[in-house]
């Protein structure tokens, strides 16, 4: 039989773990409607410009005249894989999801004899990798001094990879993260970002061409616009998984709530049951004696 300050102590341990992950749901909720908008509110313009982009892609396909970020250095055989994961943890598979995810990327290229690079945003993905893939890390971004997220936070990470990229370090890069599509559902997803790839528009896809004329010509245009749409990009993601952490957060933690309210009902019940054995057994003791006299 369990011995009663020990049932004692737990119950009161696990009610201190519960406040502490009530606190923290709540926190993450409060948190989460701030990073949801902000999410929601960037898709149009990321949107927008991947349309803007597309079309003028489309004019200068295949042109010696288009720029290196469109038309790749002519090879695929070296990728930078940047995951982007959170600085903390206990939210859930958050984490788990996006480090698999480009796990599975990494093996598949290097099955496929490519040659792989990691770029790590967030230390738990980098804590993840570390064991198989350290050997392939060639970079990392420390987010924790980051209090709020701002397009000039995507534009330094953006920098990085296009100076590297200018310099000849791979030929294919992809980011890993999370996009946000409810609190009890993140979606890690893969996209490339170097060479650009846009996704058919709402017009290309009912079969409508929209003509237009640039000034200057296209090749100058994209020059300029495809290193602002990787910041772009880099930018809708980290928004995309700020508001998928504190999604995750908030159902982990409202699950570790209850599971921490159901333990309490538990062991509350075996403590009653423990001292009500234990009441039973002086009172035979105290029957017996007196039974003795």
């Amino acid at each position: 039989m369990p011995n009663l300050k020990d049932l004692k102590n737990r119950i009161a341990s696990v009610k201190s773990t519960r406040k502490i992950t009530k606190a923290m749901q709540m926190v993450a909720a409060a948190k989460l409607r701030r990073a949801q908008d902000a999410a929601e509110s960037a898709r149009p313009y990321a949107e927008r410009m991947n349309a803007v982009m597309g079309g003028l892609a489309a004019s200068v396909a295949g042109s010696e005249s288009a720029p290196k970020l469109l038309s790749g250095t002519g090879k695929e055989d070296v990728h930078l894989l940047i995951v982007m994961t959170a600085e903390r943890g206990l939210c859930g598979g958050f984490n788990s999801s996006i480090v698999r995810a480009a796990r599975v990327k990494a093996q598949a290229l290097l099955a496929a004899g490519k040659t792989v690079k990691i770029l790590t945003v967030g230390k738990k993905g980098r804590e993840q990798l570390k064991r198989e893939y350290e050997a392939y890390f060639v970079g990392h971004v420390d987010m924790g001094e980051v209090k709020r997220l701002g397009y000039s936070t995507a534009q330094d990470i953006a920098k990085g990879v296009l100076a590297r990229f200018d310099a000849g370090e791979f030929d294919v890069a992809t980011i890993f993260y999370s996009r946000f599509q409810s609190v009890i559902s993140q979606i890690p997803t893969a996209q490339q970002i170097i060479p650009a790839t846009f996704a058919e528009t709402e017009a290309e896809a009912e079969g409508a061409s929209i003509l237009y004329d640039y000034e200057p010509s296209e090749e100058g245009i994209l020059e300029d616009l495809l290193p602002r749409g990787v910041a772009t990009q880099i930018f809708a993601a980290l928004l995309e998984n700020a508001a998928s952490e504190q999604g995750a957060r908030m159902s982990a933690m409202d699950n570790a709530t209850r599971n921490a309210g159901e333990m309490i009902d538990k062991l509350t019940i075996e403590f009653n049951r423990s001292r009500q054995a234990v009441i039973t057994n002086e009172l035979i003791e105290i029957i017996s004696g007196a039974e003795a006299l």
